[in-house]
């Protein structure tokens, strides 16, 4: 899979070969957070072209990682899942993943703002359980962005995936959330408390009260956020 062969029998050049291509770490990234469909995977990784996705994909079939199979009913689109060898890699992702969190400086990460990333990765860690059972809508308003990307809509309904838009829907906001996209990036990610965002005047919040006050709750973080930071 990548341009040339380490031309070693170690298990882990041979790894290497099939997982250090670029992307394909990240892509891998989207496949474990349960991402099926290529545009899901698009929306995971923004930066990545079409065209350098449909091969990555195609090189990960080939390798036996994942698997493509039609939709029911849809005969001109298809899953992409993983397959044993691919569920295999999840603890490998996921430790990566507590590698660069733990060590990784936070300044570092912090010069590698997006908010497409940004939010997709909060859609779809929201929790609908504390939320009222009826069709809840948050706007986030990145007030350092330009219009383009400053407004983001997540749709939150009983039983239903999270919806997120960048085009408004149409629906009654119940909570509004203010912020820049480095203090939400800060929150998601864990370096930095909700409770201090407000004290501060980083965050603000404004509409449904329950929402507000359970937004800890159905505001779930970052899957590496957990990680205790050994490096400032």
């Amino acid at each position: 899979m990548t341009d040339s062969s380490y031309e070693q029998f170690c298990p882990v050049a041979m790894a290497a070969e099939v997982l250090c291509a670029r992307w394909t770490m990240v892509l891998l990234r989207e496949f474990v957070a349960g991402s099926t469909r290529f545009n899901e995977l698009r929306r995971g990784v923004p930066r990545m072209s079409p065209a350098l996705l449909s091969k990555r994909l195609k090189d990960l079939e080939t390798a036996g990682i994942i698997e493509r199979s039609r939709v029911a009913g849809e005969p001109d689109l298809f899953e992409y899942r993983l397959t044993e060898a691919g569920r295999d890699l999840k603890p490998v992702i996921e430790a990566v993943g507590s590698w660069g969190q733990r060590w990784i400086k936070t300044e570092a990460s912090l010069e590698k703002l997006d908010p497409n990333l940004l939010m997709w990765d909060m859609r779809r860690n929201i929790d609908p359980s504390p939320m009222p059972r009826r069709r809840n809508t948050i706007q986030i308003i990145f007030t350092d962005l330009q219009e383009a990307q400053r407004n983001w809509w997540l749709i939150v309904e009983p039983d239903q995936d999270v919806d997120l838009c960048s085009v408004d829907p149409g629906f009654d906001v119940d909570l509004y959330l203010s912020t820049d996209l480095r203090t939400m990036t800060e929150i998601w990610m864990g370096y930095t408390p909700i409770a201090r965002a407000k004290e501060q005047g980083r965050l603000i919040l404004t509409g449904n009260r329950q929402l507000e006050a359970d937004l800890g709750r159905w505001l779930s973080l970052s899957p590496f956020a957990k990680v205790g930071k050994l490096v400032a």
